[in-house]
């Protein structure tokens, strides 16, 4: 795995061995961010369901101002903090370990929030909901998801706005 575009091009980050984390694919990222476009610039992100952070570490990439993870898997937190020290982007990132549902994490708003569940997640509207909550004026929701499931319509006051598939996953857009 590695980051696509913006200042950190080409540099690879780790990911803990194990089924238990599944990082989003370079192509699915490729596309998500060319959506995105200069939206990104100066932004203040969530990646939540971070594991490895390779959704944030790339919007730091292409422009984002900062970015906080939420995540609770200590092993996916270690090569996290890994990855953010050899990118050498400490000063732009906070990590919170804590589950992301529970919104006990939740402080200030965003104007981009990225939610990567597990597939298998069973509610995914307590998912967007959370999200949801802290998504700022004018700000957006992305969630990737299997596409063998259909993502809610809305998310709070949001509401879903595009839906892309790609292989096995799809990428649903909220604003």
């Amino acid at each position: 795995m590695r980051i696509i575009a913006g200042t950190l091009k080409g540099r690879r980050l780790v990911a803990p061995k194990g089924a238990d984390v599944r990082p989003t694919s370079d192509s699915l990222r490729e596309t998500l961010f060319n959506v995105l476009g200069p939206t990104l610039d100066a932004a203040n992100v969530l990646d939540g369901f971070a594991g490895t952070g390779g959704l944030g570490l790339e919007a730091l990439s292409r422009g984002a101002s900062r970015v906080t993870f939420v995540e609770r898997d200590r092993r996916a937190i270690d090569a996290l903090e890994r990855n953010i020290r050899a990118l050498d982007v400490e000063d732009a990132c906070a990590i919170i370990r804590d589950d992301f549902v529970s919104g006990r994490w939740a402080s200030g708003t965003f104007d981009l929030v990225l939610l990567d569940p597990p597939y298998d997640i069973r509610d995914l509207d307590a998912v967007t909901t959370a999200g949801a909550r802290v998504v700022g004026p004018g700000g957006r929701l992305v969630l990737e998801h299997s596409k063998r499931r259909a993502s809610p319509e809305s998310a709070g006051a949001l509401r879903r706005t595009r839906v892309l598939t790609a292989g096995d996953s799809a990428l649903s857009f909220y604003t």
